[in-house]
């Protein structure tokens, strides 16, 4: 592999005009930078970040943490961000935790030996990251959490408005009529699930609609959880009208048991999931959904990240970002009593 020596002799320059032209400390004047530049392609030349890092205390790196990588809507989020570090000169590194808090120390301990210039992180399940976080502060690394927030968190955060998007869902579904409305949750531990869960109650409580104990059910936030939590809703005397899902993945489960049940959504159950992820409109029928753009939490974390690094010293931020309801067909006034009672009859006889 070649070296900088060896790129100094080719193009006839110091070893310090090598320097200054990779590093970019200091103007080097035409013809000898494009020399230099020549002599780099022609011997193939690959700086090591590692070492470069080790001279400025910091690499052009920046880690991202998610904590499933399989969870259509974390894409999004990371293209967001890996588009705003690479324009501005930096490089994405990616790590999964797949939601265990073991797994995310292990990817934060070793983050930290690659001096990365910050960390975007979305927590895993019961994630404490104070300690670990205010040692990268001290070592002049940038920490933002996104999405959802650790445990005693004061840093840098990007979140949705998440109470808001649950409470305009549910306000909808009371206004078309409903009066049996159920919620399936994320982990109550997660803060954007609680959240969500928040708004959901206060939407209820200002339309003083009673909401029995078993109208919420809580699970993770994937298909599975939402279809097996469903049936424990459709099992319900009185049954809910409509559900409003913790997200989309939730959704999904929930069209799944509500169709596997005989019913129809939304003519027996509507429903409405949080993320607005694009699958939600090839579904049948097409999924109402509370919208958070993922790219935006992206590029507002690596943009807040990138001004830490410009030397922004203010206190730390939490922006929120507005959600807005998207209204497809999986939602509409629910049936009457009559009817209603009818199909249940029809149901049980079968």
């Amino acid at each position: 592999m070649a070296n900088m020596q060896e790129i100094a002799k080719l193009a006839g320059v110091s070893l310090g005009t090598v320097s200054h032209v990779l590093n970019n400390t200091a103007t080097v004047r035409e013809p000898r930078r494009t020399r230099v530049l020549q002599a780099i392609q022609a011997l193939g030349y690959q700086p090591s970040q590692l070492a470069r890092g080790l001279r400025r205390d910091h690499t052009n790196m920046i880690g991202m943490i998610i904590p499933d990588v399989t969870n259509p809507f974390f894409p999004a989020v990371v293209r967001g961000a890996e588009d705003v570090a690479f324009s501005s000169g930096y490089r994405l590194i990616l790590c999964n935790t797949d939601n265990d808090h073991s797994k995310e120390l292990i990817h934060l301990n070793e983050l930290r030996t690659y001096l990365p210039a910050g960390l975007i992180v979305i927590p895993s399940n019961f994630s404490d990251l104070t300690t670990q976080a205010e040692s990268y502060r001290q070592a002049g690394t940038g920490v933002v959490c996104i999405d959802r927030l650790p445990k005693n968190w004061s840093g840098d955060s990007v979140t949705a408005d998440n109470k808001a998007g649950a409470y305009n869902a549910t306000r909808h579904l009371i206004r078309l009529g409903h009066t049996r409305i159920a919620t399936i949750t994320g982990p109550l531990h997660l803060t954007n699930a609680k959240e969500r869960l928040e708004g959901f109650r206060r939407a209820m409580k200002e339309a003083k609609l009673p909401l029995a104990p078993e109208y919420i059910q809580e699970t993770r936030f994937d298909k599975q959880g939402g279809y097996s939590k469903t049936q424990v809703l459709l099992r319900l005397i009185p049954p809910p009208t409509a559900i409003f899902a913790g997200n989309d993945m939730i959704a999904l489960g929930v069209l799944l048991a509500v169709r596997e049940s005989g019913l129809r959504c939304p003519e027996d159950v509507s429903i409405i999931g949080f993320d607005d992820l694009d699958l939600g409109e090839t579904t049948n029928p097409s999924l109402s959904s509370v919208s958070q753009s993922g790219y935006q939490l992206g590029t507002t974390a690596a943009r807040l990240l990138l001004d830490r690094k410009e030397g922004d010293a203010s206190p730390a931020k939490h922006i929120v970002l507005e959600t807005v309801l998207k209204l497809r067909d999986s939602v509409a006034p629910p049936l009457s009593r009559e009817t209603s009672g009818t199909r249940a009859r029809r149901r049980n006889k079968e």
